[in-house]
């Protein structure tokens, strides 16, 4: 059995525009606000994706009936999560942000245990590069109790869809822009009551082919709405997103807003690419389209939560 977790994200990811950043200082509120807007996120497809599929769906996408308790139990947590951080920021004194509206693109137990396993591995890489800008030490702490859930649910998955279950050493932070530039093409609309949270989306950036890649191949990324087609692209750079710092790596531009890149050395498993102007840093000044999500390394086989593992095909 194999499933591309990052194929069902990549038409979705051309949907997601620039829009005007908000230049003020991210305060502790803001950050989980921004946190429980994933948490709503992750919390809706996980009831959508149970109310829509059986536990026959998911056992002829190859999964046991543990396997089908396992996905409630993570819903569960996504929903506690929702309500901790809730609570959390009543007791702040500010006002939560409330449950938006979703368009999740998953048609079947198989694409929706993809996205799943997608948007559980930018739930660890969103609260990892949050944790620097936590201030209050209780909120730092209560942060990290979520993000270990957050990678127990992430290697879960990756291990029942046949990918390594822990690919790297290190998980990969993404910042709060590019966090919201994945996230954003799934969310239709929010209440006009939610507090405008200080974040933008780039550019997209989306891998044309949805397959694994392995270290040293090509692979080609097309820049999405809101890029400037102007742009000397001499001047650009990919750079893959690490806890270190940007691993960079080789780019020709092939027309058309297509880009051919070559997979470096020193990512693995689910990891995040983004074009930059200049090769001296990746943040928010010089980043001009992405994330792009690309899975690299080789399948390992699909395991169930009984322990058998069976030879992915």
């Amino acid at each position: 059995m194999k499933f591309t977790s990052v194929a069902i994200t990549g038409a979705v990811l051309g949907l997601a525009n620039a829009s005007p950043i908000v230049k003020r200082a991210i305060t502790d509120a803001d950050i989980l606000n921004y946190a429980l807007t994933l948490e709503h996120l992750e919390a809706t497809f996980y009831a959508e994706g149970l109310k829509n599929y059986t536990m026959q769906d998911f056992a002829d996408a190859g999964l046991n009936g543990a396997a089908y308790a396992n996905l409630q139990m993570i819903a569960g947590d996504e929903v506690t999560h929702v309500e901790f951080l809730t609570k959390a920021l009543t007791a702040a004194g500010a006002k939560p942000v409330e449950q938006c509206t979703y368009a999740f693109p998953s048609t079947d137990a198989k694409s929706f245990l993809a996205l799943g396993n997608v948007l559980e591995g930018v739930g660890v890489s969103a609260y990892l590069g949050a944790a620097a800008s936590i201030m209050d030490d209780t909120y730092l702490t209560a942060a990290g109790s979520i993000l270990t859930v957050e990678a127990r649910h992430s290697a879960y998955l990756r291990a029942a869809l046949g990918e390594a279950a822990s690919p790297d050493p290190f998980d990969s932070p993404l910042d709060f822009n590019e966090v919201y530039t994945v996230a954003s093409p799934f969310i239709v609309s929010c209440p006009s009551s939610n507090v405008m949270l200080p974040v933008k989306a780039f550019p997209s950036l989306t891998m044309t082919s949805t397959a694994a890649a392995m270290t040293g191949s090509k692979v080609q990324v097309t820049v999405g709405s809101g890029f400037d087609m102007s742009m000397n692209t001499k001047d650009l750079y990919a750079a893959f997103v690490t806890v270190t710092g940007p691993v960079w790596a080789p780019l020709s531009f092939m027309g058309n807003g297509k880009f051919s890149v070559t997979i470096p050395a020193g990512v693995a498993g689910q990891s995040y690419v983004v074009l930059t102007k200049g090769n001296s840093q990746a943040t928010d000044d010089n980043i001009v389209a992405g994330p792009a999500i690309i899975e690299i390394g080789p399948m390992v086989g699909s395991m169930n939560d009984c322990g058998n593992k069976t030879t992915s095909s």
